[in-house]
């Protein structure tokens, strides 16, 4: 016995469009049961965990900080999703970016004016853009997989960030901390609401982001070609649309939304490098990037959901003492969830018996068959 998935001739519109709502709702569920075994009252946890932390106007700053980087990545992301590319280093690209942007406030720290803060957000895209070309040249030229060599250049970009901060850009006045210099006002992101909370424009660049894209993917001939190569390169190649090329297009554009929402963080919510300046963003973007349906405008209401996450946690963490690795354990069961609910939409399971064995023929017919 065995089982088969095997795919249904049509799919139902109502529950591909319910399917995110069912993840999280059994998302919700699993919360509950884990609460409960850990002996916490589940409607007081996940009160803790999903209520609590946006009751405040100065915590839904704090929402949108979080949810800025996400919001960035996981629609440069849906590109390379949509057209059928993994690219799963979005984190290293993510670091690269805030390198990169970094140098001007780093390496001239006098330099001030109001050209510094575009010039920075620029290198930081391009810095991005630029490192994720390398797994996008490995796979249009040798035909490397790109979810390795994307996925092993993220723990280059976190070493280099490390060698960076404890050793040629270490603040010599920073009491031998890990860290830079502090960046000069000309190099911070001004906050949207400095009265209320510290939230900065960044959520405006994800926002803008979005419906670019949104945009790109829905009126744009670019937007056409990622859908056909994504669905049926071959009916891509007779269209004439270049399989190798897109590769590059959707890690280059990818790996500068990637770029700049490294540079975006480090300059509004950081103020400087550090070794450690993401809590995972480039992965957890990934859940973000399906959770919303591969839609840029979507990806914008799971971007504050999971944002919710990392404020839920911590907010766990501390009214109910709880491990931080709760806030881990949400986002993996969110993306499990999603996932098997579209894998229920999409197909169907069939149970598949063992075939029967053959009988053992007599000895009057093993006589037959051999005369």
């Amino acid at each position: 016995m065995r089982l088969e998935l095997v795919k249904r001739p049509q799919r139902s519109a109502l529950f591909s469009a319910l399917s995110p709502f069912l993840a999280f709702l059994l998302t919700m569920v699993a919360g509950a049961i884990l609460f409960a075994l850990l002996g916490v009252n589940p409607v007081s946890a996940l009160y803790t965990y999903f209520i609590s932390p946006i009751t405040e106007v100065w915590q839904l700053h704090e929402l949108a900080i979080k949810a800025a980087p996400l919001i960035l990545i996981a629609v440069g992301l849906s590109v390379c999703f949509r057209s059928n590319i993994w690219n799963i280093g979005a984190e290293g690209q993510f670091v690269l970016g805030a390198i990169c942007g970094s140098i001007i406030p780093v390496l001239f720290p006098d330099l001030q004016g109001p050209f510094v803060l575009p010039t920075m957000l620029l290198m930081g895209m391009v810095g991005g853009a630029a490192y994720a070309t390398i797994p996008a040249l490995l796979k249009t030229r040798f035909n490397t997989n790109e979810i390795l060599t994307s996925l092993m250049l993220v723990y280059v970009a976190q070493l280099f960030l490390d060698w960076l901060t404890r050793g040629p850009w270490r603040d010599p006045k920073g009491f031998n901390f890990p860290q830079t210099v502090q960046f000069n006002a000309s190099a911070v992101l001004p906050e949207l609401m400095p009265s209320d909370g510290r939230a900065n424009i960044g959520f405006l660049f994800a926002l803008v982001a979005a419906v670019l894209v949104w945009v790109l993917m829905s009126r744009m001939l670019k937007g056409f070609e990622v859908r056909v190569l994504g669905s049926s390169p071959r009916a891509g190649r007779f269209a004439g649309f270049s399989l190798n090329r897109m590769v590059f297009f959707a890690f280059m554009l990818s790996g500068a939304l990637a770029g700049l929402a490294g540079i975006s963080e480090v300059s509004g919510a950081i103020g400087q490098l550090q070794p450690s300046i993401s809590p995972g963003y480039g992965f957890t973007a990934i859940i973000v990037a399906f959770l919303g349906r591969l839609n840029p405008l979507g990806i914008v209401a799971a971007g504050l959901v999971l944002g919710l996450t990392y404020l839920g946690g911590e907010a766990a963490q501390s009214a109910l003492g709880i491990s931080d690795k709760v806030a881990r354990f949400f986002q993996g069961m969110l993306l499990f969830f999603v996932l098997g609910c579209d894998t229920l939409i999409h197909y169907r399971i069939r149970l598949v018996g063992a075939p029967a064995p053959s009988p053992k023929p007599s000895p009057a017919q093993e006589l037959g068959e051999a005369h």
